[in-house]
């Protein structure tokens, strides 16, 4: 269609796709039925549950009393394959019963192609959402595809401003960057978070003069998604690739009524007895799930319980796959299995298949005796299928290194090098089963209790002494094992007479003939593997001791996207000329960084931790594990890691030109400073890295230690964030976590330090003191005019509130800024300074609006930056040589450095943190 003024715009995936005319007769005749109470499953069991090959459950449905109101969905079996719609809006997927998204439908990315017209500059779009109470997820992003434009996105029918940002093309930085899997701005593509759910938006789309590629510019696309692999090399070729799309998030809360104190005394409540309930923000609904990782239902009667069922044996069913026995209770097709936990999948590519929702297994071993699973990994749409997103969403807090397994359900989750799964029937002792319907119903049967850590009880059968079978089955312990008979004495297996004699010959014969032998051959080749050995178990030694077993498996699964690698102890010490002392380019807080040079001359960074106590292998594991799951531009990079050593090492990115508190504090000497330009990109870039890190990243991950020497620079002065070896990640639903506190004098929050709470707010704070560093280029903790030792944060603070800030910014700021410019950066320091988190604002907020100050500076400027330009006219020579003087790699001073005489006490008890 084309709109007002010639504006040409195609949706690149229709939401409100044309429903056909006997489905909308369908949707009619339902419509307004939907159910306010909780039902049971009985009354669910003729509802349809698939259309084509997604599958749904209540409250979402098709069929008069098969819904709750507000979820009724509709299925044109007339398409190939049958489509599914809510209202009008097709659906692509429905989470399943794990999480809280329960709730939520996945439908195509939105999307809109623009075509410039000559002599037009300004577009606008807008988008609703396609029923009352549906809302767009704040999980999606706003994704920018082309050349010199701004795009601004506001609320439905108001003006607020919501996010910004401005994509360019230069030539030359997608030549270097070809293949890159971000959205730099200046590549092609720009993007943000959304800040909340949204009932609709509106977006401004101005084009501007600037570089551009050579070859002829596509039309600009927007694309509202979760998520979208955008790579710099598709831009000549295709910019929308729809395999790199996924799909947008809708939420369709509860909203009969506001929340759950106002919902749990009526009638019409929608979570059952044995579910959690959930407000969705604004007063618009509340939504239920099932707590401690029960399996269900919340919106069902008994939906969050599992009872084990016998009567679902039977002997029809299919009890092989692909070679593999499948046992009861375990099962394959419905009511085969005691309850949905036993149920496994038969694929024709992967054989038995364990599907827990966050991730599916490959099951290569199934065990009665044992009561195991041996599982492996596989990919699939829903997940990422990490394990570590599980333990920290079941161990709330606890560092993830302690953890060597993790219970869901009636599974427990090894942490070895293969993965093996220890089941039990259900989370109940053995005394409290017989209560209940109790599994062991095989007459030579027994129970046994399962003690899995600390966290939970289980049971499961066994056959009982000499018998072996299926416990699970009436008459399934029936035959003693090979050699033994029935005693009916004793009422057990034993080993028969005869059988005893033979066994006792043969193994006197064979002892006898085989040790002869082993005496030769054993001192011919005890000699040779006495030293490897000895070196085997050292190393073995070590690895263990830096808890090898978990990194292996961290950092070696096929999902892990920057393939991290194991490094030997040869190949480090061969790059590092044997950890020469001429090599140490830094000395951090958490170890000794190395330069070094691999045999494929790589130039790398070498970290070797100072082990000095178990926690300090602690946090080196913590940063493996934080580092392997991110990819992003502006966080330094793992290539992987060496656990030979008594001392683990990491090998991550070489960053040359050190750290932005060696820029600005070390060499005084330096008279020529970062421009105003320079400290305001790299201040958005560190913004949009912790934002990542809060809420883009697969777990949510707070990095507890942020500061000026924590951030590096590159050959182009690309930001660069480090040492996470104090962070901490956490699960889904947590926003806080109580910890020992962690960080540096100076940049630690005053709330988390008298609390132990730490939240994403803290990490703010932290970022404003680097405002602060920024605008004055004073150190932290610096000595004021009187000799005393002061906070940089106290000290802004009362400037700003006397209204002589001027007085105190560093020169260079005050030649190269305006005072709007200025006010702007100071009022966003400000606000990241409050003493409650509650009051400052999250990095995603603090990221949009340094990106919207950036926007208007280049738009003031009315030039687009150039790859070259952004570097050399900032410093003089001898800054941009900084690293060949000082430590460019983690150069950060302990606490006790930094503040010799100057107390936490001091810093966090002062009148200017107190509330106004």
């Amino acid at each position: 269609m084309c709109s007002t003024g010639g504006l040409c715009v195609m949706v690149l995936v229709c939401l409100a796709a044309a429903v056909p005319p006997a489905l909308a007769e369908v949707h009619g005749a339902a419509a307004g039925i939907g159910l306010l109470k909780i039902p049971s499953l009985d009354s669910l069991a003729n509802c349809s549950s698939s259309c084509g090959d997604i599958k749904f459950s209540y409250p979402f449905g098709i069929a008069p009393g098969c819904f709750r109101q507000g979820f009724e969905l509709t299925c044109d079996q007339t398409a190939h394959p049958p489509s599914l719609f809510l209202g009008n809006t097709s659906i692509t997927k429905i989470p399943s019963l794990y999480g809280y998204r329960l709730s939520y439908v996945v439908v195509s990315a939105i999307g809109f192609n623009i075509t410039k017209i000559p002599g037009v500059d300004t577009y606008n779009n807008t988008w609703e959402a396609p029923a009352k109470g549906v809302m767009l997820s704040d999980d999606n992003g706003l994704y920018v595809l082309g050349c010199n434009v701004d795009v601004y996105l506001f609320n439905h029918n108001t003006t607020d401003l919501l996010g910004a940002c401005t994509s360019t093309c230069d030539k030359e930085i997608m030549e270097n960057s070809a293949g890159e899997s971000s959205c730099q701005g200046n590549n092609g593509c720009c993007m943000f978070w959304l800040q909340q759910d949204l009932e609709g938006f509106w977006l401004k789309l101005v084009y501007h003069e600037g570089a551009s590629i050579e070859k002829p510019q596509p039309d600009v696309k927007v694309i509202m998604s979760w998520y979208y692999d955008y790579y710099t090399s598709d831009l000549y070729s295709s910019w929308v690739n729809s395999s790199n799309l996924n799909g947008a998030w809708l939420e369709i809360p509860i909203t009969d009524q506001p929340s759950c104190e106002s919902a749990k005394n009526k009638s019409s409540y929608a979570c059952n007895n044995d579910s959690n309930c959930m407000d969705v923000p604004y007063g618009r609904g509340y939504r239920c799930w099932c707590p401690n990782y029960r399996q269900g239902n919340p919106y069902v009667t008994n939906g969050c319980t599992q009872a084990y069922n016998y009567s679902r044996f039977h002997e029809n069913c299919m009890r092989t796959c692909q070679g593999m026995a499948v046992p009861f209770p375990f099962g394959i097709e419905k009511d085969c299995f005691a309850n949905d936990d036993f149920r496994l999948n038969c694929t024709p590519n992967d054989g038995l298949v364990l599907d827990r929702g966050y991730a599916r297994y490959r099951v290569k071993k199934l065990s009665l005796d044992d009561g195991l699973l041996v599982v492996s990994n596989m990919l699939n749409d829903s997940s990422s299928n990490n394990i570590e997103r599980l333990i920290d969403s079941n161990y709330h807090g606890t560092n993830i290194e302690y953890v060597e397994s993790v219970v869901d359900g009636i599974f427990d989750f090894s942490q070895e090098d293969e993965i093996r799964v220890k089941w039990v029937v259900a989370n109940l002792t053995c005394q409290e089963a017989m209560k209940t319907t109790y599994a062991c119903v095989s007459q030579n049967s027994g129970c046994q209790d399962v003690q899995r850590g600390t966290k939970r009880d289980g049971y499961r059968c066994t056959c009982s002494d000499g018998y072996h079978g299926n416990p699970y089955l009436p008459n399934g312990c029936t035959e003693c094992s090979h050699g033994k008979v029935y005693d009916p004495a004793k009422q057990k297996c034993i080993m028969s007479a005869k059988q005893r004699n033979i066994i006792l010959g043969i193994s006197i014969g064979v002892a006898c003939g085989f040790g002869s032998i082993s005496i030769g051959l054993g001192a011919i080749v005890l000699t040779r593997k006495w030293k490897k050995s000895i070196q085997r178990r050292i190393r073995r030694s070590y690895f263990k001791k830096n808890h090898g077993l978990l990194l292996e498996q961290l950092i070696s699964d096929e999902s892990t996207n920057n393939k991290t690698k194991i490094f030997s102890l040869e190949e480090l010490e061969d790059a590092t000329n044997n950890f020469d002392a001429t090599r140490v380019i830094g000395l951090g807080g958490h170890g000794t960084v190395y330069k070094g040079i691999l045999s494929d001359q790589h130039v790398v960074a070498i970290k070797k931790s100072k082990i000095v106590e178990q926690t300090e292998i602690d946090q080196f594991i913590n940063e493996v594990a934080i580092l392997s799951q991110i990819i992003h531009r502006n966080v330094v990079k793992l290539f992987g890691c060496c656990l030979e050593d008594e001392v683990p090492l990491l090998v991550y990115e070489f960053i040359s030109n050190g750290t932005l508190y060696d820029v600005l504090h070390k060499d005084v000497t330096v008279k020529c400073m970062l421009s105003w330009d320079d400290r305001t990109r790299i201040a958005m870039e560190a913004a949009g890295a912790l934002a990542y890190l809060h809420s883009a990243a697969a777990i949510p991950i707070f990095h507890r230690d942020v500061k000026s020497s924590n951030i590096l620079l590159d050959d182009s002065f690309t930001v660069k964030v480090s040492d996470f070896g104090a962070s901490r990640s956490l699960s889904l639903d947590e926003t806080r976590v109580v910890t020992i506190v962690q960080g540096t004098f100076g940049y630690l929050d005053p709330e988390y330090y008298h609390t132990g709470e730490l939240t994403e707010k803290s990490d703010v704070y932290s970022f404003g003191v680097i405002l602060v560093e920024l605008l004055t280029r004073k150190k932290p903790i610096f000595i004021n005019d009187l000799g005393a030792k002061q906070s940089l944060s106290h000290y802004f603070i009362e400037w700003l509130h006397e209204g002589a800030l001027m007085e105190i910014l560093d020169s260079r700021v005050v030649e190269d800024a305006n005072q709007e410019e200025i006010d702007d950066i100071a009022s966003l320091t400000e606000a990241c300074l409050r003493a409650k988190g509650r009051e400052r604002p999250t990095m995603k907020d603090v990221e949009m609006r340094l990106q919207f100050l950036r926007t208007k500076m280049l738009r003031r400027a009315q030039i687009s930056p150039k790859n070259g330009e952004e570097i050399e006219p900032l410093l003089c020579q001898d800054a941009r040589n900084l690293h060949a003087r000082i430590n460019p790699i983690n150069a950060s001073c302990s606490s006790s450095q930094m503040v010799s005489g100057y107390s936490l006490e001091q810093e966090l008890a002062s009148p200017i943190n107190l509330p106004r």
